[in-house]
């Protein structure tokens, strides 16, 4: 019997095109010396051994009369996805940030196993980066995990060495592709191929389990059916991508949060709302009071699946930007989070990071798998924000010092933002499309200055106390 893909990792290969490819990733950087080409593709080698799906290949069934299939790959090569490069000197992180923007940019090759890593050298601090991409078909929250996740330990450790004993199974041919199609759509008719090509036409509609996990809508103050206000973040976007990174102390969120009594998730959604605000104002636009970018926020509840033990929600969260105070700015994001029914529900960083099988990029890509599939007309912008351990991780001896996520673009979408908080740190990264964003750079700085602005207020609020 062939592993044939769900409807809905189906709809992720149909929905990849040239503007929009359909892989999510990660910038991991190690610090000196790091870890070296033939050492990470030892470690690769072992842990796709236990994950099958990183060795296979999608087959099409003749004449689509089926949903495709995972094969083995028989010339599987493992160094043909895992790759070495150098950046030119002074290796900065802007040059490194570039490169990440040039190969996130290209899709993945459907003729091999839908996945990339690149271990980058010559880096400023001597570190290494490593640099991964996944196929959202491919990462589905149980069957397989992004194979960065897998990599990292909580202590340093001697990698493994290479394995090669894995035999690939035969490909099937035509005709048995094309019996176990027919005897699959008469045993699940629901399962046909036309039910895979179905995107979700509404944000209402979504109850569906993607990944394993049951995705819902929530809204506070939002009317699912009506339009997000137009912004230069929702226009045609094209094929090439810039990619822009920056990082800050937790402690910064921390001690505003303490100030006014609310979550480091308010405090980072803040930030964002008054960081478009002065980029908004940069391009010219006009910031009356009633001004807002509504936001489409992935978060972990506390509501259980029985077959996973979790769910992750997308939550309509609109962004004050016409605000001009950035304590009712907070205040506003707070209440609004606050009117969510599964606010009580939502899963504290803590929690989170305690969760079997948790880690920041699993939960940046299931929240990729989310956004691709919801209607794009009634929000901006997405902003994924994964708590991570405030402990070190490894990959063998190398000490991982940030993580930060690539979030996958949807047509009309020009800008995503991912947090990742790690080891004391909040990680950032914009994903935006080239032609759309050729300002990023000042929506980076707009962004610090939000958080310094905030960060200002909250040690001149009365009462406020360290974190």
């Amino acid at each position: 019997m062939s592993d044939r893909l769900s409807a809905i990792d189906a709809s992720f290969l149909y929905l990849d095109c040239d503007a929009t490819p359909m892989h999510t990733g990660s910038v991991l950087r190690f610090a000196a010396p790091g870890i070296a080409y033939q050492d990470l593709i030892a470690a690769v080698s072992q842990h796709i051994g236990q994950s099958p799906r990183y060795r296979r290949r999608v087959r099409e069934v003749p004449l689509h009369l089926g949903r495709p299939v995972w094969v083995d790959d028989e010339r599987f090569d493992v160094e043909f996805h895992v790759r070495a490069a150098t950046l030119p000197r002074p290796g900065e992180r802007a040059q490194l940030d570039e490169l990440v923007a040039r190969l996130l940019s290209r899709r993945l090759d459907v003729d091999h196993p839908l996945w990339e890593m690149y271990v980058v050298d010559g880096l400023a601090d001597g570190g290494v980066a490593v640099i991964t991409k996944t196929h959202q078909a491919m990462v589905d929250g149980s069957g397989a995990l992004p194979i960065e996740q897998a990599l990292l330990s909580s202590a340093p450790g001697t990698l493994v060495q290479r394995s090669d004993a894995w035999e690939p199974q035969a490909e099937p041919g035509a005709i048995s592709l094309v019996a176990q199609a027919v005897s699959d759509s008469i045993t699940g008719p629901a399962g046909a191929v036309d039910a895979a090509r179905s995107l979700v036409a509404d944000v209402g509609s979504v109850a569906k389990a993607v990944g394993g996990r049951v995705l819902s809508v929530a809204t506070a103050a939002v009317h699912v059916g009506s339009a997000a206000e137009s912004s230069p973040l929702n226009v045609p976007i094209g094929p090439q991508r810039r990619y822009m990174t920056a990082d800050y102390p937790l402690n910064a969120l921390k001690q505003v949060r303490s100030a006014f009594d609310v979550t480091v998730n308010d405090v980072a959604l803040a930030v964002i709302a008054g960081g478009l605000r002065s980029w908004l104002m940069l391009r010219g636009r006009p910031m009356v009071g009633a001004a807002q970018l509504r936001a489409m926020v992935p978060m972990s509840t506390r509501t259980l699946n029985p077959d996973t033990g979790s769910n992750l929600s997308a939550f309509l969260i609109n962004l004050p930007v016409g605000e001009p105070d950035p304590i009712i700015r907070l205040r506003r994001i707070a209440f609004e989070l606050g009117q969510l029914k599964d606010v009580a529900q939502l899963v504290g960083a803590q929690s989170l990071v305690s969760l079997a099988g948790f880690a920041p990029p699993s939960l940046h890509a299931l929240s990729a798998r989310l956004t691709a599939r919801l209607t794009k007309r009634v929000y901006n912008l997405v902003i994924t924000n994964a708590p991570g351990p405030q402990v070190p991780l490894f990959l063998g001896q190398a000490q991982l010092l940030a993580s930060y996520p690539f979030v996958t673009l949807t047509p009309n979408q020009a800008l995503a933002v991912g947090f990742t908080s790690y080891n004391g740190m909040i990680h950032m990264a914009l994903t935006a499309d080239r032609e759309a964003m050729p300002d990023l750079d000042d929506l980076m700085s707009c962004l610090a200055d939000s958080l310094q602005e905030l960060h200002d207020a909250a040690e001149g609020y009365p009462g406020s106390v360290s974190p």
